[in-house]
């Protein structure tokens, strides 16, 4: 019995590894039109409103809160990959990419670490994003400038017409 089983170690031993890695070529297959690869973050576009957290069936968007700072973790290597948190995403921070060779020796590979200085709202207490441009950022915006020339046709109205 231990002699059969050496001489079938010998046979595989020699024989070398027989699998592919894509068994249709050398390149693999791309993904279809609809398909939902890896999760990408961008950082810059994202405001916190945890729209994202609220949406993930796997539970792997975590949100906290420390003080001005809002943190927010994305553990992939629970996602189940359905795309429901860049469907929400008003900023479309999160995309799904077409990756999809994503194995990897280490968890941390896998784990997304994304922290936004908030501000909280006097009136209401909420938090809010301080880099996105909000209403009154936007009335602080110096319009163009008015020259003489322009001025000029505003003052012959206001005195009547008369010139």
């Amino acid at each position: 019995m231990l002699k059969s089983k050496l001489k079938e170690a010998l046979i595989c031993i020699k024989a070398g590894v027989v699998t592919s890695p894509f068994p249709l070529g050398e390149e693999p297959n791309p993904p279809g039109e609809l398909f939902r690869g890896k999760v990408e973050v961008d950082v810059e576009k994202c405001i916190g409103c945890g729209g994202c957290a609220n949406a993930c069936p796997a539970g792997v968007i975590r949100i906290k809160d420390d003080g001005d700072k809002r943190i927010i973790e994305y553990d992939l290597y629970n996602c189940v990959y359905c795309g429901r948190c860049a469907e929400v995403c008003p900023e479309n921070a999160i995309l799904n990419s077409k990756e999809y060779q994503i194995s990897t020796n280490k968890k941390e590979d896998l784990f997304i670490h994304n922290e936004i200085n908030m501000g909280t709202c006097e009136r209401c207490g909420r938090c809010f994003d301080v880099k996105s441009k909000s209403s009154l950022d936007k009335l602080m915006v110096k319009g163009p400038i008015i020259t003489e020339e322009a001025i000029e046709p505003i003052r012959w109205f206001a005195k009547g017409g008369k010139v």
